[in-house]
Parts: structure tokens; sequence; C-alpha cells
């Protein structure tokens, strides 16, 4: 079994605080087996990552967190970046036809660009795998809704932190029942529902520190584009 981080985000993220460095450095300081950097509508830092985590001891996932019409959509397995802005269906498509994993993390979270605001419970299914436990979380019945759906239509699942800062890597991970340490043999995996998921909430006091921090990361970058 590997243990597996699907979702953080570095400072190309707009709300992102630390550098790829910093979130290898988290990774490997936990015992974590592999990660994914899966910025907003961003690859390069994802690429980097995968460059660089050798050096860790890790295995790096390529993926990034899209922006489709519907609402967020993790990629994983790829080798370009997804454009933001697709329809739901034809996000999943760019991403199978690189020959990466299509993950749906926090459908059920509306606020929080979850795509269940805009889809059906079918267009769901259309997915490769579930994100059912999201660190981020303040009651946890979004995550509930997430397994119970998952488990509704036999879907994999998986976990993420969701991590905005490098101190909150590995909230949640995805335990991948693989010994093979490699990113296809962990992406073939997760397909095939050969998963089991544990996390813990961000703690509040984190999660409000990390939107502060996204706000004024994205407010600068507007006054930097006006000026």
């Amino acid at each position: 079994m590997l243990s597996v981080e699907l979702h953080t985000h570095s400072s190309l993220s707009y709300d992102g605080r630390d550098p790829v460095e910093l979130i290898l450095e988290q990774a490997e300081a936990i015992g974590l087996d592999a990660i994914a950097v899966t910025d907003h509508d961003e690859i390069d830092a994802s690429l980097e990552a995968v460059e660089r985590a050798p050096d860790y001891g890790l295995v790096a996932i390529p993926g990034m967190e899209i922006s489709s019409k519907a609402g967020h959509v993790l990629g994983l397995g790829l080798e370009e970046a997804v454009p933001p802005g697709l329809s739901f269906e034809s996000t999943l498509e760019a991403i199978h036809d690189q020959g990466g994993l299509a993950v749906i993390p926090h459908p059920f979270q509306e606020s929080r660009h979850g795509v269940m605001a805009r889809i059906s419970r079918d267009q769901l299914a259309l997915g490769d795998a579930i994100e059912v436990y999201n660190s981020r979380l303040f009651t946890g019945r979004a995550n509930r809704q997430a397994e119970r759906y998952a488990r509704s239509r036999d879907l994999p699942m998986t976990a993420g932190s969701d991590a905005h800062i490098s101190e909150m890597v590995g909230q949640a991970v995805t335990r991948v029942d693989t010994d093979e340490r490699s990113v296809d043999a962990i992406l073939d995996a997760i397909a095939a529902g050969r998963t089991t998921v544990e996390g813990k909430r961000t703690p509040w006091r984190i999660s409000v520190q990390q939107f502060a921090g996204g706000v004024t990361r994205r407010l600068s970058r507007v006054l930097k584009l006006l000026q």
C-alpha cells in the first residue's frame, strides 16, 4: 500500500502560498510515498514537482485542478495543461485524451466550485473517481454525501488535503493498493478502485488563514494587472 496525497496547491495557484520545494519537504517529512501538486488552471509547478520529487524519495503525479464550466475537476497524469472554461464533459474528454484520470473533488461543496451545482448525478458518474474526503470542511456533510454517492455508483474513492500551505499537506491521504512506485501503477490502482481513504479536518483557523491569504494574493495580482 502506498500513501498518496492527491490534492495540493503551490504558490502558482492564485490562493496558494508555498513553492514546490516546501511541499515536497513536507511530504517527505510525514512519510508520503507520492504526491500530486494540483494548482488551479496551472501545471508548471506540478511538472517541476515531477522533476524534483526523486530527490525527496517521492513519486510526483503531474496534474492540475481545472475550472470547468460546471466546477472543479482534478486531472491527474497530464502532460500539458487542460484549458479552463470547457464544459464538464469536454474537460473529462480533454483529460482522457492525454491518458489522464479525472477525479471530481468536493463535488457537493457548491460554495467551493463543486460541480453538483450545475450537473446531474448521472453526469457526475462520468468521472473516473470521486474525492470523498476533503480536509477543508466545515461540517463534513458534503464529504458524507460524496462517499454515499460513490458507493451507490461503485466508483473509486480518493481523499485529498486540498492544502494551500505546505503545513497542511497530508491532512488527508489515499491509500493505494500497489507495490509499484510509479505514476502509472498508482493511477491504474485508483481507476480500479483499489483505494482506502483517511483524513482529518483542516483546523478552522488554518482554513480562515488560507482563505484570507488567497483573497489577499488575488487582489494583489489584480492590482498589478491594472498598473
